[in-house]
């Protein structure tokens, strides 16, 4: 009997190294390695490294970043995360923004469906634009919308209620935004690590916190009681994080292997290894969100579930550097 070749997918991450991470699932009779690697925020070390895998890996993901933002039927192209990108020359390059458009409408509609939303929820999606997918749906479903584009990326308190007022701003900001430095946008390297509370009104006011781990982690007031967090990148440090503020439930829209949840660039890559068709591979993976109850006694081993993946192995952080 012929032995299939592993399939290795890596996420290069301009986050902190100190969250990297690699297991082995087994999916549709494949195995695939799936590795993170952070560089600590230097665009230079996320340049050799995508050079470094190219060729070396079925693909690879753009963490940290986005290498495209959509809205309202635009889209427009990050000048750094694309220098990056352009390092590899055979190997596919994707930042997660395709899968985030397929996987994210199908969280709200299953989280709609498993009664864990019921459409009259106030929300507070930390960044409408890089996930417009999830945003359209929860609008559609009647949630009550608070989008926070300008108050977490740009720190101008001017909170966005509407999606039309969301392509706006994306019109106007957008094609000026994307050619700054990403670290001027979004928490990079070690400032992942920290966490410096703003804007507490909004998260107060929000039944439901939706969005980039990163920017609620980093923007997280010290209380959060009876709360709903979807988000993903969580790991179990992350998840004491919630604990601690009393955050009701945390509903992951990306699979939990092992211990933690992997960000939609490194799916995005591994359905991309697996032969790129989202909506049907999504379908025969059975990909659902994760829901979990934190209001219970903590329980590690527990934590995370795997749901639709064969898991044959799992190695903790440190990812393996070959």
């Amino acid at each position: 009997m012929a032995v299939t070749e592993k399939l290795r997918v890596v996420s290069v991450s301009l986050g902190s190294a100190r969250r990297d991470y690699t297991c082995t699932v087994r999916l549709l009779g494949r195995e695939v390695e799936l590795s993170r690697r952070g560089v600590n925020g230097d665009v230079k070390a996320a340049c050799r490294l995508v050079a470094g895998y190219d060729g070396r890996v079925a693909a690879i993901g753009l963490g940290g970043l986005d290498l495209y933002i959509h809205a309202a039927g635009r889209c427009y192209v990050f000048r750094q995360a694309e220098k990056i990108a352009r390092c590899a020359r055979c190997t596919p390059v994707v930042d997660g923004s395709g899968l985030k458009d397929s996987l994210e409408r199908l969280v709200v509609r299953n989280l709609l469906a498993d009664g864990h939303l019921n459409g009259n929820e106030r929300v507070l999606l930390v960044c409408g634009v890089d996930r417009f997918g999830m945003a359209e749906e929860m609008v559609r479903a009647g949630c009550r919308m608070v989008f926070g584009d300008l108050m977490f990326a740009l720190g101008i308190p001017w909170p966005i209620r509407t999606l039309a007022g969301l392509a706006r701003v994306a019109r106007v900001l957008a094609p000026l935004v994307t050619k700054l430095p990403i670290a001027w946008l979004y928490p990079t390297g070690r400032r992942q690590e920290d966490i410096r509370p703003r804007f507490a009104g909004m998260f107060a006011q929000a039944d439901v916190i939706a969005g980039d781990w990163h920017f609620i982690r980093r923007n997280l007031p010290d209380e959060l009681p009876g709360k709903t967090v979807i988000t993903n990148t969580i790991t179990e440090e992350d998840i004491g994080i919630l604990r601690r503020r009393r955050v009701a439930r945390l509903v992951t829209t990306t699979p939990c292997l092992g211990r933690r949840a992997f960000g939609t660039n490194l799916i995005e890559a591994m359905l991309v290894a697996l032969g790129g068709n989202y909506q049907q591979l999504l379908g025969d993976l059975g990909m659902k969100p994760t829901v979990i109850d934190l209001t219970g006694p903590a329980q590690p081993e527990n934590l995370f579930k795997e749901q639709g993946f064969d898991q044959v192995c799992v190695h903790s952080s440190p990812a393996d550097h070959g």
